[in-house]
Parts: C-alpha cells; structure tokens; sequence
C-alpha cells in the first residue's frame, strides 16, 4: 500500500473479526465455576502425571533425576572461583606469596587484610592474612593480579559457617605441609594453564 493509498484508505469498509471473550467472573459462583472447569479440563492432571511417571521412574527403575548432596557431589569446572587456596613453594615448602599487597588493592570488596614483616634474613614474610568471605564476591581479581601465582581459587564451594571469622585466616587457606605432594599446579581459578609457555611464544600479547 503507497502513501496516498494509506491517506485515503476507508476504515469502516474493512472486515473485522468480532471476538467474544469470556468476561472475568465476579461473584463467588462464577469464579467456583471457573476453577472447577479449569481443573477438569486435563491440565492439571497432564502435570501430575508427568511428576508421578518421574517418581516411579526414581522409586523403581533407579533413574534418579536429582543429586543426593551431600553423599553425592557435581563435579566442578577447574576455573571456578570458589574458596581461596595459598599455595606453596614445591622445593622448600615455603609459602610463595612475598607480601607484595597488590591483591589488597585491587580487591572491590575491601575484603582482604595483610599485614608483612622482615625476618631475620631480611626477607619478607607474611605475618598476616585474612579474607572476609562474608565480604568476598569472588570476582578473581586477587588471583589475577598475584605476581607468584601464590593465592588460586579452588574447589571448596562449602562457605557455610557459625562464624564470619570462619574460613579467612592464612593458616586455613594454605596448602598443609604434609599434603604438599598432592598439591596441584595448574588447577584453580588465576593459576596459568599447562600449555601456557607454548601459547605465550606464539602470542605473546596475549598472555
């Protein structure tokens, strides 16, 4: 249709299609009539009947459609940023965040606090650390940051406590001595990838 054909189109001489809605009930009546017709309808029954067929299926059959946590866990991707690990050193054992605070100022959430001292070697040493969870939005960025690739996310999700203090200090989130053999390298949210000396020769821009 061209513009002028749109300018002098006559409205009252197209077809319409009347339609007859039901009007909404009003008195108590109607709207029991309405809610017993609705139910006797199917619809209701067609979802019971998918919720009933699922639970014979889980009941009999063994096809569970759901987790039993906490017997049974999801496995989770080695990127997600769950709880902080510290890593250590795998030589000397020796933990490997040199106290450089750039985690602590990079943190959105103020939620970081380090306090560092020098030993007698003149090194410096971390005296303390701690991470307020209830403050924490892992957003990854003091794993990003971290110049030692000291400080990962790992794979602990469980953050539920009876206490806030729970689950910041240094100790808690640091690699045990005795488990250091099983500690794993590139696993965690802000630790480099296996293939990351390859990648970075062929772009290293990127990286």
């Amino acid at each position: 249709m061209g513009l002028e054909q749109f300018k002098n189109r006559n409205v009252g001489t197209q077809n319409y299609t009347k339609l007859d809605l039901p009007r909404s009930p009003v008195t108590g009546w109607c709207k029991f009539k309405q809610v017993v017709s609705r139910t006797l309808s199917g619809e209701l029954f067609v979802g019971l009947g998918v919720t009933m067929r699922i639970m014979v299926q889980s009941l009999v059959g063994g096809q569970s459609h759901a987790t039993l946590y906490p017997f049974e866990k999801l496995p989770i991707s080695p990127r997600y940023r769950a709880i902080h690990e510290m890593l250590r050193l795998l030589e000397s054992g020796h933990y490997r965040c040199i106290g450089c605070g750039l985690c602590e100022k990079i943190c959105p959430a103020d939620c970081i606090t380090m306090d560092t001292a020098y030993d007698k070697n003149q090194r410096k040493e971390v005296t303390e650390y701690t991470i307020n969870f209830g403050r924490c939005i892992f957003c990854g960025y003091c794993a990003e940051v971290c110049p030692e690739l000291a400080i990962v996310h790992g794979n602990r999700i469980e953050t539920a406590s009876e206490q806030r203090a729970s689950f910041s200090l240094f100790d808690d989130m640091l690699t045990p001595i005795d488990n250091l053999n099983l500690q794993q390298e590139y696993q965690g949210f802000g630790a480099v990838t296996p293939n990351a000396d390859e990648n970075i020769k062929k772009t290293p821009l990127a990286y």
